[in-house]
């Protein structure tokens, strides 16, 4: 690749944007040493002014940074040293942003080459800038390339049973307002996802809760569940459910999905976690729609591929599209196009990135696993198959007092009662695994092994507001 961009004039500013593409896009990730100027200046077989040059407007632009001692290393503009992108979601923390590590975000960073594919989408731009901009439904091509995805998922589908979102989450915001009236009942898992219970809430739904069982979903309490309660939805995540990292197998989908028609209830289902499988070459279940055909299905780029896309979509039954285009025109009008046009360029991708993804998902759950083991054996917890985080057990309630210990130490969780339909949850936690490297994660295992001895001590828990969650 960089000899290739020798061949731009002047050679300095090729060799520049190519080594700028490969530090913005992750393949040579920040921190990394570059070759000193002689060196790359005799593998190339250039003149060292060509390097020199290079290496100046790299630096001026923020991508290189040179340490004496230490020669020049890769950077990206904006982030001073010792920042972490830890606590974005926070609010009003009182010390320095370098010492926190976040562990409220169940995400991962952009993958290599998403750099590259949003410098595709831009050479594709142009051909949108005639029109208004505004996709209510988005992109044509974007909606064809996901409703093949259904379809050789075992979920024959059509574009036109597509909508595409400003992520999953404004994708139930869009189906609470169009199936909900103020009072109506929505079956909830307990634990669930925290952001889930709020837009629910929000949309004027009364949550029920299912409480999950330690292996996963009670099928007998579910069908029992749906006949008291007869809810109007249900929001089930049974792809590598978030927290607790279970998966819903075909057998106990289908049983649910003739509950689910018993009551008439339509399932709003998330599977924005259903590309995290652990195992390459696990078969998975087939989608919960083919399981219960009034069935609206969320997905999202954010777990697969970024959070900063913004992209997520929806497919439902076409006689239920007409209610939410009308729900979704009440909240925007349409999604960007540039990142539509970059979630298009990844999906043409998706096999070796998810792969490379896969990878270091792995390698990140079992170093926490391991970490979690050696410096906190009182806590229980099984490694989940799929999904970005590990929903630990303690031994008493205290969830909320170890997250305000921990906060003292430097380190951000949510409390399990956060991902309680009803309240509870007192004796667990998640804990994400991907959003950090190794020895980050290790850091952050030995400060709340701190915190838990804190615990110990006669210093009152002090209130703190509940952090936001991803």
């Amino acid at each position: 690749m960089l000899g290739a961009a020798l061949g731009v004039t002047p050679a300095y500013r090729g060799l520049a944007d190519a080594l700028r593409l490969l530090i913005a896009d992750g393949r040579l990730p920040a921190g990394t040493r570059l070759p000193s100027q002689r060196e790359l200046t005799t593998a190339l077989g250039v003149s060292r002014t060509t390097v020199t040059r290079a290496y100046a407007e790299l630096e001026d632009r923020g991508y290189l940074s040179s340490r004496q001692g230490s020669g020049s290393v890769a950077t990206l503009p904006g982030t001073p040293a010792g920042r972490r992108q830890g606590a974005a979601l926070q609010r009003g923390l009182d010390r320095a942003e370098g010492d926190v590590i976040d562990l409220t975000c169940a995400s991962m960073p952009a993958p290599p080459g998403t750099m590259a594919a949003y410098e595709r989408a831009l050479l594709a731009l142009p051909g949108y800038l005639s029109g208004t901009g505004y996709h209510p439904l988005g992109l044509p091509e974007l909606r064809e390339a996901l409703a093949q995805g259904y379809t050789a998922r075992g979920l024959p589908t059509d574009p036109d049973q597509l909508m595409v979102t400003s992520g999953a989450l404004a994708g139930l915001a869009v189906a609470g307002r169009a199936l909900l009236s103020p009072g109506d009942r929505v079956l909830l898992e307990s634990p669930t996802y925290p952001n889930a219970i709020d837009t629910l809430r929000h949309c004027g739904a009364r949550p029920v809760a299912l409480p999950m069982q330690r292996d996963g979903w009670d099928s007998s309490a579910a069908e029992a569940t749906l006949r008291q309660t007869a809810p109007r939805a249900a929001y089930l995540i049974p792809d590598f459910h978030n927290p607790t990292g279970a998966l819903m197998g075909d057998a106990q989908r289908a049983r649910l999905g003739r509950a689910l028609s018993g009551t008439h209830t339509v399932s709003v289902v998330d599977e924005t976690m259903v590309d995290l499988s652990h195992d390459g070459d696990a078969a998975m279940p087939a989608p919960m729609a083919a399981h219960h055909g009034r069935s609206i299905t969320l997905g999202g780029a954010s777990k697969s591929f970024w959070g900063g896309l913004r992209v997520g979509w929806l497919r439902a039954p076409r006689d239920l599209m007409p209610a939410l285009v009308t729900a979704r025109l009440s909240l925007d009008l349409g999604s960007p196009v540039l990142e539509q046009l970059v979630l298009l360029d990844l999906l043409s991708h998706r096999n070796e990135l998810l792969a490379a993804r896969r990878t270091g998902m792995v390698a990140a759950r079992d170093t926490l696993a391991a970490e979690l083991r050696a410096q906190l054996p009182q806590w229980s917890f099984q490694p989940p198959a799929g999904g970005l985080s590990i929903w630990a057990e303690l031994p008493n309630e205290v969830s909320t007092p170890l997250t305000v210990a921990a906060d003292r130490r430097g380190v951000v969780l949510a409390p399990g009662a956060q991902f309680a339909v009803e309240g509870g949850l007192e004796r667990f936690l998640r804990v994400p695994f991907a959003a950090h490297p190794p020895e980050l994660l290790r850091e952050a295992v030995r400060r709340v092994a701190a915190a838990w001895e804190d615990l110990g001590s006669d210093r009152p828990a002090q209130h703190r507001s509940s952090p936001l969650v991803a």
